[in-house]
């Protein structure tokens, strides 16, 4: 397995590996990205809740991301996690992996490209550690030992990011009628962190760090380098640069809170591009739901006018469908199942 990360070998090669070269219509500089155009910034710090919500709900419904400042997430704790991150994937290749295999059920995971990977699929430029992280810290025991803190911080970091989350999630609730403790139960108890690393790339303009796709997610909030603009986000045919905010998060709408809208809500497509001069780690906080949960259409989002646009479908199946489906054709198979 380390042999497959893509931090062992990209600086061994000065052109991309042909398994890793996407097929001319997929290339990033097939759709220049869009110039003078990004994504909403909210300010969570200001005090009219109503304003907050309104930004919010339009920013979700029009972009389906939106970056937050002012979010009450220590400046410190931010820098600590990023920090360990980039400690943890710069660890030699058998050592990471060490650090990753302590849970026979895989809770814990290092990987490359994507999760579940076909040989006759084309890899994508990245190494992920990826690892459940619930409020009640189950799983916390199979979590990596090294570098030294990484439990303690991560633990920090989740717990600060699940308040946040619960924040956001409110307003959105408010936003579209929903109870107020809409969120509050299993819908969000299945939280992850994904750690992303992407090496400097020989040929960026071959590749991808991230294929376009949605996130099999409530919502999601990202941490990323401050410096490398990677990120892009599908609107109207244009690609939208994400430019990093010193201390700011990036959050997006999940295809899971999509469905809970009735489509609503935008779970945008998205990108990640490569580079040739940086190494680009981002720190993704999934809120999901138990494997059991039913996802399905708010009633409160459904009409007359507007009837069910998706079935009803538990997270298990969701997920087991989204890893080995392309994101597009799955959300055409939930639609279809409604026609």
């Amino acid at each position: 397995m380390d042999q497959m990360l893509v931090s062992s070998w990209f600086n061994l090669h000065s052109s991309v590996p042909l398994s890793y070269v996407q097929p001319p219509e997929g290339r990033p500089n097939q759709h220049p990205v869009a110039t003078g155009k990004s994504i909403p910034v909210i300010d969570l710090g200001e005090h009219v809740r109503a304003e907050t919500l309104q930004k919010v709900l339009k920013a979700s419904e029009e972009y389906g991301f939106f970056q937050v400042i002012n979010h009450g997430v220590p400046v410190d704790l931010i820098e600590d996690t990023l920090n360990i991150f980039k400690e943890f994937h710069a660890m030699p290749a058998k050592e990471k992996m060490s650090e990753c295999s302590k849970d026979p059920n895989g809770s814990c995971k290092l990987y490359a490209s994507r999760e579940i990977n076909k040989k006759d699929v084309i890899q994508f430029w990245k190494d992920t550690l990826r690892h459940a992280c619930p409020a009640s810290g189950e799983f916390m025991e199979y979590w990596p030992q090294k570098p030294a803190r990484y439990r303690e911080i991560v633990r920090e970091y989740t717990q600060e990011l699940r308040k946040l989350g619960m924040k956001i999630l409110e307003l959105i609730s408010e936003g579209l009628r929903l109870t107020p403790d809409f969120f509050n139960g299993v819908l969000t108890e299945n939280p992850t962190v994904l750690a992303h690393h992407y090496p400097p790339c020989p040929e960026p303009s071959l590749t991808l760090g991230a294929p376009k796709h949605r996130d099999p997610t409530i919502i999601t909030i990202l941490l990323q380098d401050k410096e490398i603009n990677a990120l892009q986000v599908l609107r109207n045919g244009e690609w939208i640069g994400v430019e990093p905010i010193p201390n700011a998060f990036v959050v997006n709408i999940g295809l899971l809170l999509q469905i809970i809208s009735n489509g609503r809500l935008v779970g945008a497509e998205h990108r990640v591009v490569t580079n040739s001069t940086a190494a680009r780690t981002t720190v993704a906080y999934f809120i999901s739901p138990s494997n059991k949960t039913i996802i399905e259409a708010a009633k409160i989002c459904i009409t007359s006018a507007n009837p069910p646009k998706y079935k009803a479908i538990s997270f298990e199946d969701f997920r087991r469908d989204f890893l080995t489906k392309d994101t597009a054709f799955l959300e055409a198979e939930l639609r279809q199942s409604q026609l």
